[in-house]
């Protein structure tokens, strides 16, 4: 694997760490900021929203940028996002400052995952994905710890300086040991749309809107979750959390291996298949402290493998590569976004433990869809050349 393709990743770990790191500062920001910790944590709600609406716009405002020139703005944006976080006075200008992270974040991840793809042949493409990837779920294993164990020595806007150091050191190795690449041939904004217009990219966008749905809505609540199957707090369940996040990285890679050797539709069906055995038995298996470590590493596993044959999926349906992937980011933090309202929802009316079977409802949805794709011939066909090479290693 090239080592510019880790640098990218680098990159995704940056972005990555900005929008999960303010989950471990905010007590901090409602404390020194005097505001209440709910409206604190909006924070992280105006990132996900921005981050929404800005990968598509952003991608089809920047199609026509040389892509290297693209990675390094998106950088230096988010970068001077966490910057105004940093030296914010008060609350509204420390939410400009998340919105243009979310923005810098926004424009580098789909443009990071698309560069990669284009320095690998197709038989590598899902492991490049998953490499770039692998940079978000280092972010979501150490940006929140990192930032609560950090804001003890350096409060939270030296974390957020932090941050954006991590982002220009990673912007300037970029200019330096990335080639540049010129952006794909003009088209119009029709054109660059027409994708967006194929049922089949819908169902996909769709995929992941529920299938981030049908996790996120249970993990936000797995604490409160935990103590009603387990009767597990405090340290204990933050050790589950880090067994979380590292099965989360192994999910990733051998998502993307798979990917190649099997193809998308049959890497993302085994995947549904065990998030959906391991979510729906969630409350039966979690009752102790190693059932509860077990069940998190094999969720979390399953869960992040359904990212690098999702990404891959989209470049195989269609030309409008860039965008497709910044629609699909966008279909990420919608669905995080209805986590929380969802789950909410679920408990007032069921209790926490109405969770795990409402979220394996959900995947057994995505599945159907996942099955409906698989009826395509044409997109069997693809997956069928593309996987060829690698069956043949």
């Amino acid at each position: 694997m090239s080592a510019r393709i880790y640098l990218l990743a680098a990159g995704a770990f940056a972005v990555g760490t900005s929008a999960y790191v303010v989950s471990g500062v905010l007590p901090s920001v409602s404390s020194e900021l005097h505001v209440s910790l709910t409206a604190a944590g909006q924070l992280a709600t105006a990132f996900a929203l921005s981050y929404a609406v800005g990968a598509p716009l952003l991608a089809s405002l920047t199609g026509r940028r040389e892509r290297r020139t693209l990675l390094i703005a998106a950088l230096l944006m988010a970068a001077l996002g966490n910057v105004i976080a940093a030296v914010a006075t008060n609350y509204p200008v420390l939410i400009v400052g998340r919105i243009v992270a979310a923005f810098g974040a926004a424009a580098y991840t789909p443009a990071a995952t698309l560069f990669a793809t284009g320095l690998l042949p197709p038989a590598e493409r899902g492991r490049a994905v998953a490499v770039v990837f692998g940079g978000l779920t280092f972010a979501l294993v150490l940006g929140v710890p990192a930032g609560s164990l950090l804001e003890g020595s350096l409060g939270y806007r030296g974390v957020f300086a932090l941050v954006a150091a991590v982002a220009v050191v990673v912007a300037v190795a970029v200019r330096a040991a990335l080639p540049r690449v010129d952006a794909p041939p003009a088209v119009s904004l029709r054109e660059r749309f027409a994708g967006a217009a194929d049922r089949r990219v819908q169902i996909v966008l769709a995929m992941t809107v529920l299938g981030v749905l049908a996790t996120m809505s249970v993990y936000i609540y797995v604490v409160p979750l935990l103590d009603k199957t387990a009767d597990l707090t405090g340290g204990v369940v933050s050790v589950l959390l880090l067994i979380y996040g590292l099965g989360a990285v192994l999910g990733n890679w051998v998502g993307g291996r798979a990917t190649d050797r099997y193809g998308s539709l049959s890497t993302l069906t085994v995947a549904m298949i065990g998030f959906i055995v391991v979510v729906g038995t969630f409350d039966v298996t979690a009752v102790s402290v190693g059932g509860a470590a077990v069940a998190l590493f094999v969720w979390s596993g399953f869960t992040w493998a359904f990212n690098p044959p999702v990404q891959n999926l989209l470049l195989e349906l269609g030309s409008g590569g860039g965008l497709l992937l910044a629609l699909n980011a966008s279909a990420i933090y919608l669905g995080a976004g209805l986590s929380g309202i969802v789950g909410g929802v679920v408990i007032h009316l069921l209790g926490v433990q109405a969770l795990p079977p409402i979220g394996a409802v959900l995947g057994v949805i995505v599945l159907g869809l996942i099955l409906v794709l698989r009826r395509n011939p044409e997109l069997e066909q693809i997956e069928d050349l593309e996987k060829a090479p690698a069956l043949a290693e």
